[in-house]
């Protein structure tokens, strides 16, 4: 055993005296890292791809309601390119407005008298224009109209719509998700409203009650649900009261009434009998002390 680990030895030392040895080993150890390298480098590319190829589906899968969710903090803007360079045709019938305000904002058709439930834009030029979406959303129906004129209505967050009437040339579908600012339709006309000329009727709705738009252009959408909560605080406040009152008022009043008369012994059309028989009486004595 000896002889033979002295021998292997022994060659190991001859090899290591040859002057290539040195160099041999220098290249082999460089190989071994190189290729440790390459595939350390191979599997982290791999990694970060996967996170990427990840990451792109993640981002994918959240794009597409990103729409519904930021609707709320957008600023609601008039559904026209340049607000500036367009008219209003006709007002929001506001109930709380003067009887001027609210003649003004009728619409007659048909020998018949109709309350505007939301405001006819136009361009001073009576051009026609691109109807553009106030708000982002989603296409919940598109549909012709002779009458009203062509009606796209785009759904938002928290029961909110937004109606474009009066349109041609719908661009968009049932289903389709619009952004704000894009173009929808072309303004065009409605019988209902012929005077208008070439407009767009545009409504926003909350849980299907119409909201005059121009009180909520410029602001953001949760403005809607805000204005919405606090009108309906105001509704119901006086209501609790006034029912209140009504039933502590209400008995006090019969009560009284009742009351006075059994007292005074009145009659059903209110005569008082015992004074008009005093009366007679009187009568009788003055007329008889005359006659003596």
């Amino acid at each position: 055993m000896r002889e033979e680990e002295k021998k292997s030895t022994s060659t190991i030392r001859r090899i290591l005296k040859q002057r290539w040895a040195l160099s041999a080993i220098y290249i082999a150890s460089a190989a071994i890292i190189l290729a440790a390298a390459f595939l350390l480098q191979n599997s982290f590319d791999d990694s970060a791809k996967d996170g990427k190829e990840e990451s792109a589906e993640t981002g994918k899968n959240y794009g597409e309601p990103s729409v519904e969710v930021n609707s709320n903090l957008e600023t609601i803007k008039m559904p026209v390119a340049d607000a500036d360079k367009s008219v209003i045709k006709k007002q929001f019938y506001d109930v709380n407005a003067d009887e001027k305000a609210q003649e003004e904002a009728l619409v007659f058709y048909n020998n018949r008298y109709e309350q505007n439930k939301g405001i006819d834009i136009a361009m001073e030029d009576g051009k026609s224009f691109d109807v553009k979406a106030s708000l982002s959303g989603n296409v919940t129906k598109v549909q012709d109209d002779a009458l009203l004129g062509n009606l796209v209505e785009v759904e938002h967050e928290d029961g909110v719509v937004t109606r474009y009437q009066s349109v041609k040339d719908i661009k968009v579908a049932v289903g389709d998700k619009v952004k704000q600012g894009q173009a929808i339709a072309t303004a065009g006309k409605s019988q209902i409203n012929e005077e208008a000329g070439v407009h767009v009727h545009f409504e926003i709705r909350k849980d299907n009650i119409a909201l005059n738009p121009l009180d909520f252009v410029d602001k953001q959408a949760s403005a809607i649900q805000s204005a919405t909560d606090a009108e309906a605080d105001k509704e119901e406040t006086p209501a609790v009261e006034g029912s209140e009152a009504d039933k502590e008022e209400t008995p006090a009043v019969d009560e009284t009434d009742e009351s006075t008369d059994l007292e005074s012994g009145t009659d059903e059309e209110g005569s008082v009998p015992g004074e008009d028989t005093t009366e007679e009486s009187d009568s009788l004595k003055d007329s008889l002390n005359q006659s003596n």
